[in-house]
């Protein structure tokens, strides 16, 4: 299993009634996530930049970190 970290910012919106992430977006380094995610805040509902370790072989997505967030957000911790 080989780990690697990276940076992802998610959008999110309502769809009836729940809120729901939008398109994932990847991002070169945490600093490059929290301008993405700041540039993103204006027009979304929420937006949240996280950490995340990714497994190259399988895909699988763990240990999210957050590194900022705007608005109403879901915790990727509950997923």
């Amino acid at each position: 299993m080989s780990l690697s970290e990276k940076f992802i910012v998610l959008p999110f919106k309502k769809n009836r009634g729940s809120l729901v992430p939008g398109e994932m977006r990847q991002a070169s380094s945490a600093a490059a996530a929290e301008k993405i995610a700041t540039a993103m805040s204006t027009r979304h509902l929420g937006v949240a930049a996280n950490s995340v370790q990714v497994d190259e072989e399988s895909g699988d997505m763990t240990s999210p970190r957050l590194i900022i967030r705007f608005g109403e957000t879901a915790d990727l911790h509950a997923a």
